[in-house]
């Protein structure tokens, strides 16, 4: 269940707000609306879904070393010359 602080309250006392956070997200309002969320990094990272790197986002799928590309036929045409007389 979420919790709630006003800014004043997590400045003055942020040890509390890691402690409520254990048990659920924080909410920190600001001039009485919410303006935050305190969580744990283990519920971040279940919210976002866990840690990517930069290998895991250029990793290719299984499998794809068996599709075929069809690869365009080399140009051979490149123009006229230019005759810079």
């Amino acid at each position: 269940m979420a919790s709630t602080m006003t800014s004043r309250e997590f400045n003055q006392d942020s040890g509390r707000a890691k402690s409520a956070a254990a048990d659920g997200p924080v909410v920190i309002t600001d001039r009485g609306r919410p303006a935050y969320v305190l969580l744990t990094y283990s519920d971040y990272e279940k919210l976002v879904g866990g840690t990517v790197t930069m290998i895991d986002l250029l990793a290719l799928p299984e499998g794809v070393e068996d599709v075929e590309l069809e690869l365009p036929d080399r140009k051979t045409d490149y123009g006229r010359a230019m005759d810079f007389d």
